[in-house]
């Protein structure tokens, strides 16, 4: 099957297919939406809000709204994924009891489906059924594509409600060390944060920080420490009617000027793209 991409063009349903023989990852790395990353073939190193993880063949990975994620590895670039990005309206447009069918869903900021033999043919059954419709685009393909995930997501949430979520190896202590690093940032993001204070604070070179933070996480120190920030700022711009030059001081830019260059960068859109009443 050749690579695909569709998105309705309303910002909650989109369909990604591809068979990779290199790395890519899009530049906006948190959504409005759920995603589902459903990994066909090959093996990923998954960074998810403040863990690194290896993510093996048909694994689901399904990640909450505005989550913080990428994947990591470019010395294993050949894979095979579907990702889908579904908005919670779509679920609730089906079933009013949506919330109790989905209730892992809204419990965790992610959840790592890794299912026995018979889960694993439901999944590829219906990933096969869901590339299909996207090709082919006969009459109805998106909502019959839409029910088709709503089934995967039940699929998925009556194993996570049936099994404990087991725990997932780490790649090496070196990511241990960085991911503290990490978790001190997603909660001090507001804070003046230069990477030569970091490394000091945590005992570790400069050099060593921002060479193995990369490693670790996929993004670099800057890029990381900017989309944590405006990943905050976009939830108080959907959330509050503050100004945006407040907002702008609040998750840590000096500057407003600055604050609007970096947000477009990091969602593709000016910050008041976001305003509910806009």
């Amino acid at each position: 099957m050749e690579d695909f991409q569709f998105d309705n063009g309303k910002g909650s349903f989109s369909v990604s297919y591809r068979k990779a023989l290199s790395h890519n990852m899009p530049v906006n790395h948190f959504h409005s939406t759920y995603e589902i990353f459903y990994l066909m073939s090959g093996k990923r190193t998954f960074f998810i809000k403040d863990r690194t993880m290896i993510i093996e063949e048909g694994d689901v990975v399904i990640i909450s709204p505005n989550i913080l994620h990428r994947t990591t590895n470019t010395e294993m670039p050949k894979h095979e994924r579907l990702i889908v990005n579904i908005h919670e309206s779509q679920m609730a447009s089906v079933n009013d009891a949506y919330r109790d069918i989905f209730q892992p869903l809204f419990e965790h900021a992610y959840l790592i489906i890794k299912c026995p033999l018979q889960d694993k043919l439901a999944i590829e059954s219906v990933a096969q059924s869901i590339m299909q419709e996207m090709q082919e685009k006969k009459p109805g393909f998106e909502m019959f594509a839409q029910t088709l995930v709503l089934q995967l997501l039940i699929i998925c949430c009556r194993h996570v409600k049936q099994n404990a979520i087991e725990p997932l190896d780490t790649p090496s202590p070196m990511y241990e060390r960085i991911l503290e690093v990490v978790r001190y940032m997603n909660t001090h993001y507001m804070q003046d944060l230069p990477l030569h204070l970091l490394a000091e604070k945590f005992y570790v070179s400069p050099y060593y920080l921002s060479r193995f933070f990369k490693e670790a996480t996929g993004f670099t120190f800057v890029e990381y420490l900017n989309s944590v920030r405006i990943k905050e700022a976009k939830k108080l711009l959907e959330q509050t009617s503050l100004k945006v030059s407040l907002i702008a001081r609040k998750v840590g830019f000096g500057s407003v000027t600055h604050f609007g260059r970096v947000f477009k960068l990091v969602t593709g859109h000016a910050p008041l793209y976001y305003r509910k009443d806009k």
